[in-house]
């Protein structure tokens, strides 16, 4: 079973001047005929919070023709979402990236430029 943030009941955390945009005011409720058929539901979740680049492209990718992409992406950031592909960008500790780090020590090649 996969709980959405939005779903997670957390008091008062979409109210207010500082409410957060949750995942249900950008992709309808569930069940119901307001809610939008959208590529990250049609697909394993976990595309979205791979660690491997070609999964995050393909990730992304699938964001591409979302018909509420920029609504994702506005929400993601009103939430600062810790991880994922959202909106069709990479978040890590909130932020967005253009890739993750991999493991191990920078290339020295990489740093003298």
């Amino acid at each position: 079973m996969t709980v959405l943030f939005s779903e997670l009941l957390v008091p008062g955390w979409a109210e207010g001047e500082n409410a957060m945009i949750g995942l249900d005011a950008v992709t309808g409720i569930y069940g119901s005929e307001n809610a939008y058929t959208l590529p990250c539901h049609n697909t394993d979740p976990e595309i979205f919070f791979s660690e491997k680049q070609e999964t995050i492209n393909l990730a992304k990718s699938l964001c591409g023709g979302c018909p509420v992409k920029k609504e994702c992406l506005a929400g993601a950031l009103s939430r600062q979402e810790p991880v994922g592909v959202w909106g069709g960008e990479l978040f890590e500790d909130g932020r967005v990236i253009l890739a993750k780090r991999l493991p191990g020590r920078p290339r020295l090649d990489s740093l003298a430029s």
